[in-house]
């Protein structure tokens, strides 16, 4: 008799923990795992819920091309930042919508010319700091680099290799550009320069996943490859809702500049 009370005594407790774990919907641990059940082993528990979220993305990808997955970024900030990868994603689509506003007008303006990038012998500038842009007429801009004489040259050839459709004219330190009129073959050479600076957008979003993809991969011996193929996963699939982005940002331009 004394020997069942002893059996038994342990029971409430044990039946208190497992009726705590089945509330709170946490997975039990692991055989192997040397912590307590409620105290949790970290990485073991945030291994068993990707491995759980796994499981339900294949199952509802039965039949499917595509199952999307959405990590939650705490589970895995150990391997890597997912919300830095989506911001680092995100400002290549703010940079080519502001090639598309800075540089990809029908009309050609002073502005446009700011930021084409001049080389010079001391390294490369933006056409701002080394000329004052301004314009004369309608029809012409004026580029003087008094300032600085002797990058007038590089000056004119970087307009004329801007992929803008610009003549420029150096008449000693000063430039003139005369602004092309609007025919169709300018507004089609406009929405080809579009076209090349979304490819250049693409291929740098193309640089941020590789990367991204490189930090995950060094932590394949800390965790399973189950949660390797989830991250590369998630990582494509944010890489491309940022291209789809841009296609958008794409067409709507090309729409506005052949009109």
């Amino acid at each position: 008799m004394a020997l069942a009370l002893r059996c038994l005594r342990p029971l409430p407790a044990l039946l208190l923990r497992s009726s705590f774990a089945m509330a709170r919907g946490l997975p039990r641990a692991p055989g192997a795992c040397p912590a307590p059940l409620l105290e949790g082993c970290g990485q073991c528990v945030q291994q068993m819920l990707l491995s759980r979220q796994l499981a339900t993305k294949k199952a509802k990808g039965k039949g499917q091309s595509q199952a999307k997955v959405n990590i939650s970024a705490a589970l895995v900030e150990d391997i890597i930042n997912l919300e830095e990868t989506n911001e680092d994603m995100q400002a290549v689509v703010e940079a080519l919508k502001e090639d598309f506003s800075r540089n990809l007008s029908v009309r050609t303006s002073p502005g446009a010319l700011d930021h084409i990038t001049v080389m010079t012998k001391d390294g490369k500038f933006p056409l701002n700091q080394l000329g004052q842009i301004s314009q004369k007429s309608p029809q012409l801009m004026i580029v003087n680099m008094t300032s600085f004489p002797e990058s007038t040259a590089a000056a004119a050839k970087a307009i004329r290799e801007s992929g803008m459709n610009l003549n420029p004219e150096v008449d000693g330190t000063v430039i003139r550009v005369p602004v092309p009129k609007v025919t169709r073959e300018h507004r089609e050479s406009l929405a080809k320069l579009a076209k090349q600076f979304t490819n250049k957008s693409k291929e740098a979003l193309r640089k941020v996943r590789s990367k991204s993809i490189t930090q995950v991969k060094k932590s394949k011996n800390k965790v399973s490859e189950d949660t390797i193929w989830l991250l590369e996963k998630q990582i494509q699939q944010m890489a491309d809702e940022a291209a789809t982005e841009m296609d958008k940002l794409l067409a709507a331009k090309t729409k506005e500049l052949l009109g």
